[in-house]
């Protein structure tokens, strides 16, 4: 994922930076480790955050240069996202928000190792029938995304009844994923993190930055810290985000390294909303248009 951008004189020392803060060998994982090495949440978490970093320097969107876009930008990421999305808001420093992350991704990779648990997304059918069967299945609704996708959570056994009883009109299709994250199984891992954000002072937000808890903008450095470990057991609201945004007259959705999936829901969730997804350094010169066409 992270080879092309290696290319870039910075990068390697960016990485070098991150992976000491967050404990882990980014560059390796970035660019040389297969599949399976990387599906270890303890790597995946701070090399997913490196990534929006990364590429979001190259466009020069970093916490300094960002409120000089005004009411023009909002921030938001989607669940691990949500500590990058700080960083470039100004909440967290790219230090704090990597260590965060390497701990972060360490206990919730503990955690999903106690027990056999798992995701799947349910595609299609009504919202409130999904609901409905995923908590009839002994399930949790952990990501509700919008566009017809909803995620549930909870023990593999769980999982399998509901794969083969599915929701009317919908899909269930298991999610290559560790373990049962944004749910009580995480609890652990929720306890070490607000022990480790006990030693973090935020700054307030310089731009507006939206929480997963409920797609509202936070309004101190303090709640956006408090809703970054709550979420690590609360379910992401990503429908909520997407609903905020179309209230504020999105004209245009950017998604950071690795993208794709947020503009593939944005593109369902907000019709008409133009993305443009950040995948390698060949996007950069239609992601710096894009900045300008939706900033103007």
């Amino acid at each position: 994922m992270l080879q092309p951008w290696l290319e870039f004189e910075q990068t390697a020392d960016h990485l070098t930076r991150y992976s000491g803060f967050a404990g882990t060998d980014l560059i390796a994982h970035g660019a040389e480790s297969d599949e399976e090495t990387i599906r270890d949440t303890a790597i995946a978490q701070p090399l997913l955050a490196a990534a929006a970093l990364i590429s979001a320097g190259a466009l020069g969107l970093t916490p300094d240069k960002l409120p000089g876009y005004g009411d023009s930008v909002l921030i938001a990421g989607h669940s691990v996202g949500e500590i990058p999305a700080a960083a470039l808001a100004g909440a967290l420093t790219d230090e704090t928000a990597m260590q965060l992350i390497g701990i972060r991704g360490r206990a919730m990779a503990e955690a999903a190792a106690a027990k056999l648990t798992g995701m799947a997304a349910v595609l299609g059918g009504a919202e409130d029938e999904v609901l409905t069967a995923i908590q009839q299945a002994g399930l949790s609704a952990a990501n509700i995304n919008g566009a017809g996708q909803i995620v549930a959570a909870g023990d593999q056994e769980d999982l399998g009844k509901l794969a083969q009883n599915p929701p009317a009109k919908a899909r269930v299709i298991p999610l290559k994923v560790a373990g049962a994250f944004h749910t009580h199984y995480m609890a652990e891992a929720r306890q070490k993190l607000a022990t480790a954000a006990e030693t973090v002072t935020p700054a307030d937000p310089a731009v507006t930055l939206l929480s997963n808890r409920d797609g509202a903008p936070v309004s101190t450095g303090a709640q956006a810290l408090e809703q970054i470990v709550d979420q690590v057991t609360c379910p992401v609201r990503w429908d909520a985000c997407m609903e905020t945004m179309r209230e504020a007259g999105v004209t245009g959705i950017l998604e950071l390294l690795p993208g794709g999936t947020l503009a593939g829901l944005a593109k369902r969730g907000l019709k008409g909303t133009k993305t443009l997804a950040v995948k390698t350094p060949a996007d950069l010169d239609a992601a710096r248009d894009f900045i300008a066409d939706h900033t103007a």
